[in-house]
């Protein structure tokens, strides 16, 4: 194995330590986050979705199926996934006010309070690791 250097094997460790305990690892995530982590095209989705929600975007159902690149799942696999959250409550849907055949989407309270105390924490983890 090649030398590494230590700054960057230790900023890696820290890394990885960090997402682990704040993810598969941690006992206190709530349901909605583990449902996002359960694999890498969920937690991509969430990481997009909840991108577009804090910029204020309307999400549509093509444009929530879209917000993660095709190669991580089929177009049926991506809208299982997100009536799969509706249906768990993590994600809100509503009819659209301007055409009434298009379905909006939002993150539920829930999740928008679950997500935010993920980020923080992680937030929080990351600063005690770097500290």
């Amino acid at each position: 194995m090649k030398s590494l250097d230590k700054k960057l094997l230790r900023n890696a460790k820290g890394l990885i330590n960090t997402i682990l305990s704040q993810t598969i690892e941690n006992p206190n995530n709530p349901e909605s986050m583990n449902f996002f982590q359960g694999d890498a095209y969920r937690f991509y989705f969430l990481m997009s979705f909840m991108n577009e929600f804090f910029k204020g975007s309307d999400i549509s159902q093509e444009f929530a199926i879209s917000l993660v690149p095709p190669k991580y799942a089929s177009r049926i696999k991506r809208l299982q996934i997100l009536k799969q959250a509706v249906r768990l409550g993590y994600i809100t849907e509503s009819q659209s006010n301007v055409d009434k055949r298009r379905r909006i989407y939002k993150p539920s309270d829930t999740l928008i309070d679950d997500f935010l105390k993920y980020a923080d924490h992680m937030t929080e983890a990351n600063m005690r690791k770097a500290g």
